[in-house]
């Protein structure tokens, strides 16, 4: 399997657009005129105040009841077959078999469990039954390498292991490191209790008898909201993971407070195609839906992301800025290539237009468009990394609401928001309801270091107290983002204070303020910025890999390493020339391999320097 230490985004193929919708603009603008009113929840309405929980025991017990028979996971258990549908109702009988089980059976009550594993139903299965009232849920990455994750088992004193028949090797490989291991669970298997190993579907049976047999030990467990559930292990773009010690009430605080700014129901649909053991996905992409009813269709693979968006035509799309950044480049290369930028441009300007006036047919207009991201994606949240204001003003333009949020998995990890009543292209949002913001030793620009207090604050690092201490002082943690606050409360991230390059005359350049630059240069797909050598002879320097498929067809006769290079340098050059001087690129690199990268698909800048520093 392809791991995102090597991402990189397929190349999604979109067909030749027609655009015959916008010759209809007439016929369309009279229709919505004719009918009126849009009838129920639109953007900028008020959103109903959503229920609140201490646990998510809680949430549980309320809603596989209350929406027994929607679908909570569509999922294709075979890529030659169709999506299956999983509902409310299943998964509550999954859950509470499996939770007995691990208790009764495996005698793992207030054990910590590790889940490694591709987005699956029982991955969701799993994360639930340990929340609900089993013991500590440790989700881990699962493209960690051999050593890191014996290394993260250990810190961890994990009593068990959930993994997926693709990480049997790696268990395999690892077992016999891993002695203070108890079980070994293989999710999908029917294997009897063999030593340490046992099927998965062998302990939800056990369970689900046991259960059916009046023993209910696993929602009889009562839960403090405040008790640490679930050990989380940063990636790290800047350093080692720290174990990231979270509790019910983070997580259901982060449920309630996006439910104010968001308003999703039992109609919607989210697509999960990034990592669930990060809380964006896990907390975001199914806690929050999960509260309301809703359903989560799970993607294959980045390279069938469209396939399955038109498979399972999901409302909402959580995503990284890699990602959304491919499918804007992707799809506007072929309006262009199909003959229809001109027109396209022109319906933007004239459906925006319309829109101020209370005519809104964005969505009928650009129906070509939506229909290739599965028709009925009305939300794209980006989150974990700066984006291009543009690309979210287009996503705006062609009639898709373009939210961004800000969190760490400190904060589990939603902190800031974009409300759907104003969600201001380029601003990372408003603090959420349970949290304040501020701004520590801000600069002439109103520039600082993102300061958080909130309600979904962790506990602290799992055994590192001084390390707690130095982020957390007086109730607020210091993100290590640097950013400003406009006069309404909006939030816009610059930097992070840990990538700052500070020149020999102690003016700070943020690295990500010149990669967004430099991204909007055609001929790169990825870049990072930083400072060579010494401080008083610092140079602001870029690795690049060239987006070779767009040379190859844009730029005609440009086939060497050398050329590659000029042409590269020659756009850099003109970007200097936009820049104070002490910001300018005086460096290129090119790098023939890929950047290592976090799940969530960010540069790991110390990685990336230390290779450096090796040579």
């Amino acid at each position: 399997m392809m791991s995102l230490r090597d991402f990189k985004v397929p190349d999604f193929k979109f067909p030749k657009f027609k655009m015959d919708n916008i010759e209809k603009i007439d016929d369309l603008t009279k229709e919505v005129k004719n009918k009126g009113k849009q009838k129920g929840y639109k953007p900028g309405d008020p959103i109903p105040e959503p229920k609140r929980y201490n646990t998510f025991q809680e949430v549980f017990e309320d809603v596989t009841v209350k929406y027994k028979d929607n679908v909570l996971i569509t999922q294709k258990f075979d890529h030659k077959g169709k999506y299956e549908d999983i509902t409310y109702g299943k998964f509550r009988e999954d859950v509470i078999g499996l939770g007995t089980g691990l208790i009764e059976y495996l005698g793992l009550r207030d054990k910590r469990i590790v889940i490694i594993s591709e987005t699956t139903y029982h991955w969701y299965v799993s994360y639930m039954a340990v929340l609900c009232g089993v013991g500590i849920a440790v989700p881990m990455d699962k493209e960690l390498p051999e050593n890191e994750f014996v290394n993260l088992v250990k810190r961890s004193k994990a009593s068990a292991v959930i993994y997926s028949s693709r990480k049997k090797e790696l268990i395999e490989k690892t077992r016999e490191e891993l002695k203070d291991v108890d079980y070994f669970i293989e999710m999908y298997s029917d294997k009897e209790l063999d030593g340490k190993d046992v099927g998965f579907n062998t302990i939800l049976q056990i369970g689900d008898k046991l259960y059916k047999n009046g023993n209910n030990c696993l929602l009889d467990t009562k839960i403090d909201k405040d008790e640490f559930k679930v050990l989380i292990f940063t990636s790290g773009t800047t350093s080692a993971s720290k174990g990231v010690m979270v509790c019910n009430r983070n997580l259901t605080e982060n449920v309630y407070a996006c439910g104010c700014y968001v308003y999703l129901t039992e109609k919607d649909r989210l697509f999960s195609v990034l990592p669930l053991h990060h809380t964006y996905e896990s907390t975001i992409g199914f806690l929050y839906p999960f509260s309301v009813g809703a359903s989560v269709a799970v993607c294959e693979g980045l390279k069938y992301i469209v396939k399955n968006l038109g498979e399972t035509q999901p409302t909402a799309l959580l995503a990284v800025p890699l990602l959304i950044e491919n499918l804007y480049k992707k799809i506007n290369q072929n309006i262009k290539k199909s003959g229809k930028e001109t027109l396209v441009n022109s319906m933007i300007h004239l459906t925006n237009a319309l829109k101020l006036v209370g005519i809104d047919i964005k969505r009928k207009v650009f129906d070509e468009i939506l229909q290739n991201l599965g028709g009925k994606i009305r939300i794209i949240v980006s989150a974990a990394a700066p984006i291009d204001r543009k690309i979210g003003k287009w996503i705006e333009d062609i009639g898709i609401e373009f939210l961004q949020g800000y969190g760490l998995t400190e904060t589990a990890p939603i902190a800031a928001l974009t409300p759907e009543a104003d969600p201001r292209v380029g601003s990372v949002g408003k603090a959420v309801t349970c949290a304040e913001l501020k701004i520590k030793d801000p600069d002439e620009n109103g520039e600082g270091e993102v300061l958080i207090k909130s309600t979904t604050l962790m506990l602290g690092y799992y055994e590192m107290e001084e390390e707690t201490k130095k982020v957390i002082q007086d109730g607020w943690f210091n993100s290590g983002d640097v950013g400003y606050l406009d006069k309404d409360g909006f939030l816009y991230i610059t930097g992070r204070s840990k990538n700052v390059i500070v020149t020999a005359n102690g003016k700070n350049i943020y690295p990500e303020e010149l990669e967004l630059l430099l991204s909007k240069i055609p001929y790169i797909s990825e870049c990072m910025v930083y400072g060579k050598g010494e401080k008083d002879n610092l140079t602001v320097a870029v690795k690049v890999i060239p987006n070779y498929e767009y040379i190859k067809e844009n730029a005609k006769g440009v086939t060497t390493d050398e050329e590659i290079y000029n042409l590269i340098w020659e756009e850099i050059k003109k970007l200097n020339k936009g820049l104070t001087s002490y910001k300018a690129i005086k460096e290129l690199e090119i790098k023939k391999d890929e950047f290592e990268k976090t799940t969530t698909m960010k540069i790991k800048r110390y990685a990336e320097l230390n290779k450096d520093k090796k040579k």
